[in-house]
């Protein structure tokens, strides 16, 4: 089974620390961190994701504002300039160590995260990264995780 990532939870995922929106946000976070720190792999969807499910319900929830979809579209081209390929709806990716690794040293030398601009959570995210991604819930199990210093 894969877990389902919408284009800007490619970079939400490198920072995730236990903090979010709600309650249910969050333990959903939780949930989806094991999994995907156990190596199961993610399949990039269009719109709201497995993380996007508690918020669904809420009146006016902004997984579905075309500012979101834009930090999709943003995340989606650095993240696939990255890894040197484009990344499509329906692509499927593993977050092992490289993975992660790598994506977490261009997210600390701010050169994937035009998608972050003007997200609510880039303060936090900054500190993190900063941190050297300490308190990450997301880590691959096959190798420590790496800390990324700009």
């Amino acid at each position: 089974m894969s877990i389902r990532l919408r284009g800007h939870h490619l970079l939400c995922m490198l920072t995730f620390v236990g903090e979010g929106y709600t309650a249910a946000f969050t333990d959903n976070y939780r949930k989806i961190a094991k999994r995907l720190s156990s190596g199961e792999t993610i399949e990039i969807v269009d719109g709201p994701d497995d993380i996007c499910q508690p918020l669904l319900c809420s009146q006016g929830a902004h997984c579905y504002k075309a500012s979101v979809v834009q930090r999709d579209i943003a995340a989606l081209d650095a993240v696939g300039r990255l890894l040197g390929k484009t990344l499509l709806i329906g692509d499927t990716l593993k977050p092992d160590h490289v993975f992660l690794s790598r994506l977490r040293l261009a997210f600390s030398h701010n050169s994937i995260r035009k998608a972050c601009h003007d997200c609510e959570w880039s303060s936090l995210c900054d500190k993190v990264a900063a941190s050297g991604f300490k308190g990450v819930k997301i880590i691959s199990q096959t190798a420590e995780p790496a800390a990324c210093h700009g």
